[in-house]
């Protein structure tokens, strides 16, 4: 038993600047990204993808493909044994196109062989006699009545309308205008990729991926395989970005299924024009905006009409459509407003999550409109801000009272006194240049530019969903063992997680077991979720592993565990002299 103070020592807790421990692997080029899995024995994977955004299927013939050398295995439609379909909110999305594509890109087909050229010559062999049919691209006519209903669930996929405060409300000024907002691609710099593992017997297979909720995904999977979820076991692999395009399933069913087909490993991996097709994207919107104000300024009511092009398949087209149209008045206070969104379907490829989810879209009309309300109203596009800036108390126009803290006015007064940078030398070193040694700008093509925008961001998931994250906790020998199924995107909770434990256990040794469903869910990596929600699970689990520690203690030395407390890394008699070090109390 220790009885003197240990010096108390910089340690890695909350609030410490810490060094990632995945940083150096990444930066030296040793992560084991998903793409760099390999396994004895193991076959190549590949998709065949439509060249139309709208057709019937006429026939598939795969004879051909399977003649070929070196080929294991073409998979289309009729071989997926459990549910046909899969998706996030609804599922709606065919594992392959049986009898329509509904998007360039969309599934038919896969192969599994012993090469990657050998699958191309083998998706080369397979013939799909399509009818090409005209495809629906604007959602704006897919609206409408007599247009053709693309798929069994019908074009619209939600409708939303929003009604706050006095709808006749009028204000002496009124601004407005249409906005459209282009498709735009992650872009993750870690392209899909995936490895299954068969178990003997085809009761049961193990996915290495890169995801961001290995839970949902295995759901869908082992509905898709018609197997008991306890029979898919999913790892996670090591994950080259996300920004929301790995919350829907890509290549994960086809990896599995051609796994258990074979009995083999199976790899599969897009390139990034694959890629493009393989995942979903941010959605593109029209919005018209009009905003009443008063002479001075001050808002008095906001009209909008938001329709966002959701693409062949629903994916988060609901959950991306309310986040837009419950931002639409974004930072500012309003007590007036009505709002309709419509997220619709199309033959464009599907779209769903992407960093912002629906608020990048709603914060660009809205911020459009602040500077031509600025304008009308003789004021500069920062007080137009700061006199309609919300503040904690205010409402949002769904009713809901922002009761955290809203420093909007601050944020904006700190910024604008931020002085401007120096103009370029003439003579500046191109290393000086925006983009610097990237070399992204020639100094002729360097004009500088001031503009104002400010949004506000949900965070957690929406409409009232019931959350959770699971965590477990094991300490001995002064080691701290923590397990979750938390994606680790790049958000740095592989730095936080161990932070917590030794802020709260007083050890500084932590082992993070390999993420996995062999726990309880997580939920996903996205909508800034992870540090509150997984961060407050391995917090909870280690204050419970704490607690015993004292009862132990406590039992071991006749103190009453409630006497006790973690000081550093010693455990302490807060009105005792007593001291123990949290690793000898562990042996």
């Amino acid at each position: 038993m220790s009885t003197i103070k240990q010096d108390i020592r910089a340690r890695d807790t909350l609030g410490a600047s810490a060094l990632r421990p995945d940083g150096v692997a990444k930066v030296t080029g040793s992560f084991s990204f998903s793409s760099d899995m390999w396994a004895e024995n193991m076959l190549w994977g590949a998709t065949l993808r439509s060249p139309h955004p709208y057709a019937r299927i006429i026939s598939v013939d795969t004879t051909q493909a399977l003649l070929i050398s070196g080929v294991s295995a073409v998979l289309t439609a009729q071989d997926v044994p459990g549910k046909s379909t899969y998706g996030l909110i609804s599922a709606d999305q065919p594992v392959f196109a049986s009898d329509y594509v509904r998007y360039m890109g969309e599934p038919v087909a896969v192969v599994a062989a012993d090469h990657p050229e050998t699958c191309r010559r083998a998706l080369a062999a397979i013939v799909v006699n399509y009818e090409v049919l005209t495809p629906v691209v604007d959602p704006e006519l897919a609206m409408l009545a007599t247009t053709e209903q693309i798929h069994p669930d019908g074009n619209l996929i939600r409708r939303q309308h929003i009604s706050h405060g006095d709808p006749k409300a009028t204000g002496e000024i009124t601004v407005e205008g249409n906005y459209t907002i282009g498709m735009q691609d992650q872009a993750f710099l870690g392209l899909e990729a995936a490895m299954a593992f068969p178990d003997s017997g085809g009761n049961g297979v193990e996915l290495h991926i890169a995801t961001q909720w290995l839970h949902e995904d295995r759901g869908q999977i082992a509905a898709c395989l018609s197997l008991p979820e306890e029979n898919v076991r999913l790892v996670l692999g090591g994950v080259g970005g996300a920004f929301g395009a790995r919350e829907d399933i890509s290549l994960q069913v086809h990896c599995c299924l051609l796994a258990l087909r074979t009995g083999r490993p199976i790899k599969m991996q897009y390139s990034r024009e694959e890629s493009f097709f393989g995942h979903v994207h941010r959605h593109p919107a029209k919005i018209w905006m009009r905003h009443h104000a008063n002479r001075d300024g001050k808002i008095v009511k906001i009209e909008s009409r938001m329709v966002f092009d959701g693409g062949a398949y629903t994916s988060t087209s609901p959950a991306v459509l309310i986040n837009g149209i419950t931002h639409t008045q974004g930072p500012y206070q309003c007590d007036n407003a009505v709002v309709d969104g419509f997220a619709v379907r199309t033959n464009n490829p599907p779209c769903g999550a992407m960093r912002g989810f629906g608020v990048v879209q709603a914060c660009f009309a809205h911020e459009s409109q602040m500077d031509l309300l600025a304008e009308a109203c003789g004021l500069s596009a920062v007080d137009i801000r700061l006199k309609n800036a919300m503040r904690t108390g205010d409402k949002l126009i769904t009713g809901q009272t922002v009761e955290s803290v809203a420093p909007v006015e601050r944020c904006i007064r700190e910024t604008n006194a931020i002085p401007m940078p120096e103009p370029l030398a003439p003579n500046a070193n191109v290393l000086e240049f925006p983009g610097g040694s990237g070399r992204t700008a020639d100094r002729h093509n360097i004009i500088r530019g001031i503009g104002w925008g400010v949004s506000i961001k949900n965070l957690m998931y929406s409409e009232g969903f019931d959350d959770y994250a699971t965590a477990r906790c094991t300490l001995s020998n002064g080691v701290a063992s923590l397990k979750f199924a938390t994606s680790e995107v790049g958000q740095g909770f592989v730095t936080l997680a161990p932070q917590i434990a030794r802020s709260v256990l007083g050890i500084d040794d932590v082992v993070l077991e390999t993420s996995d469903t062999q726990i309880g869910s997580a939920g996903s990596t996205s909508a800034s979720r992870q540090t509150w929600m997984s961060g407050g699970a391995v917090d909870g689990a280690c204050r419970l592993v704490r607690e015993r520690l004292f009862e132990h203690v406590g039992k071991q030395h006749n103190i009453d565990p409630i006497r006790l407390m973690v000081e550093n890394t010693d455990i302490i008699d807060t009105v005792g002299t007593f001291r123990i070090s949290v690793a000898e109390a562990t042996q």
